[in-house]
């Protein structure tokens, strides 16, 4: 299921400096962790959905991609939204 319009208008209020900063790396990565946490459940339930994994692994790897610059850009943003987000163990 793809995200709803308030879901991420939701996430960008919370991520974003402000309620129009969409394009801002943490917005990014926290709509591409939250399109990646419903994939992950749905892969569950359908094994067998090869073109539902080649897009879930394209996703983590952009969010990989993003949170590599943001580390290289910013590191206590980084580190905040690691957090944030719980990516890490």
């Amino acid at each position: 299921m793809a995200l709803t319009k308030e879901r991420k208008a939701e996430l960008v209020k919370k991520y974003g400096k402000n309620a129009t900063n969409t394009g801002s790396t943490e917005v990014q990565v926290a709509i591409l962790t939250d399109e990646i946490n419903e994939l992950t459940e749905h892969l569950k339930i359908h094994k067998h959905d090869y073109h539902s994994k080649r897009g879930l692994l394209i996703k983590v790897g952009k969010r990989r991609s993003l949170l590599d610059y943001l580390k290289k850009t910013d590191v206590l943003s980084y580190r905040e939204l690691i957090k944030k987000l719980n990516l890490r163990k």
